[in-house]
């Protein structure tokens, strides 16, 4: 029995030990003193007014104003060959011209037997007007040659499309045709590219379509031309919404007289809306939490928690709608870790960097 009071009274002596050690050395581990916790370094900046732009921002894709694959509409043998590519040819000129003699041959026989039916309906005529023949063998030669005639015309286009032309002026893609080559009907040729100007479509979210309208300025960028942007101007709206992705396509017209830009080729497209003064703040001032957006401002040494509308986003700074004023200090570095109430100590310089900013979170 005397063992386990014995045992008692040194658990007791040992907890009455640790509760001293505890007390004596609590205030100095923890931090805190009469003037309670230390204050968080922090950089403050205050709102400001600037030019703010309500821009769509889109994936857009180029695409020339004409483009076509110019194709053979007879088959024939290679004899001349004016494919160049990447050179300019104007409306008309020749690319490829095929054999046509059996052509000429041809349209010269149907040629004569116009000419022998045109013959034979002037005698018929001559004849009928003192009764020699019926009316009926004249209606008969005048089809005749309006057969000859329609034969004639189909004889000339056979012909001509054994000359294949630049339907308009562009420039010429690749080709791996040559002289003497036997071509079929309908092969595939080359490309034409009208490229002066080049037609660029995105799609406009259907919560815009009310401020979109033609002639709107547009701006784009691509990834082969880094840091240069493009200018263009808006020039269709489609007539229907699309069921599924809830968009509006729309179409601008890019200049590109140095011929860089090519069809088909990756653009990053913003559509300006319209311009207005607005209240803006760093980017990296703004917390989002769910769907609410804060920041924290700085009053009289402490942090203060304000939710925030925010508007239209610029490269590094946000439009702010409702929230914070002018006067206000907002904090843009060391408030992912504060709260509330939390006292701080605010750096106004804008290049001042927070002693604490990173400081491992396990350590706060």
């Amino acid at each position: 029995m005397w063992k386990q009071w014995l045992i008692a009274l040194m658990l007791i002596g040992a907890a009455a030990v640790g509760a001293w050690v505890y007390q004596g050395m609590a205030p100095e581990e923890s931090g805190e003193g009469e003037g309670g916790s230390e204050p968080r370094t922090v950089n403050v900046q205050s709102p400001r007014m600037e030019q703010v732009r309500d821009e769509v921002r889109a994936v857009a894709t180029l695409r020339a104003l004409s483009s076509v694959e110019v194709t053979t509409e007879v088959s024939g043998r290679v004899v001349e060959l004016n494919l160049a590519p990447g050179h300019r040819v104007g409306q008309g000129e020749l690319l490829v011209r095929l054999d046509d003699r059996q052509a000429r041959a041809d349209l010269a026989v149907i040629e004569a037997q116009l000419a022998d039916a045109r013959r034979q309906l002037t005698r018929a005529q001559s004849l009928r007007s003192n009764n020699s023949i019926s009316q009926s063998q004249v209606d008969e030669l005048r089809t005749a040659v309006d057969v000859a005639r329609a034969q004639q015309q189909a004889a000339r286009v056979r012909l001509e499309n054994h000359r294949i032309e630049a339907p308009f002026s562009g420039i010429v893609g690749l080709s791996d045709i040559s002289v003497g080559a036997y071509l079929q009907s309908g092969t595939a040729i080359t490309t034409l590219d009208t490229t002066e100007q080049m037609e660029m479509s995105f799609a406009v979210p259907e919560r815009f379509i009310g401020q979109v309208t033609p002639g709107q300025r547009v701006l784009a960028t691509s990834p082969a031309f880094p840091g240069e942007t493009f200018e263009g101007e808006l020039v269709e709206l489609a007539s229907r919404i699309s069921e599924l992705s809830r968009t509006l396509t729309v179409r601008a017209l890019i200049d590109n007289t140095d011929g860089r830009l090519r069809p088909g080729q990756f653009m990053s497209a913003s559509l300006t809306l319209q311009e207005r003064e607005g209240l803006v703040v760093p980017e990296q001032a703004v917390m989002i939490r769910g769907d609410e957006k804060y920041v924290f401002v700085a009053e009289e040494g402490n942090a203060r928690r304000v939710s925030v509308t925010t508007g239209s986003r610029m490269p590094g700074r946000v439009e702010i709608l409702d929230g914070v004023s002018l006067d206000n200090r907002v904090i843009v570095t060391g408030q992912d870790r504060l709260s509330s109430g939390d006292r701080i100590r605010a750096i106004e310089s804008d290049n001042a960097i927070p002693d604490n900013r990173f400081t491992d979170p396990a350590e706060s």
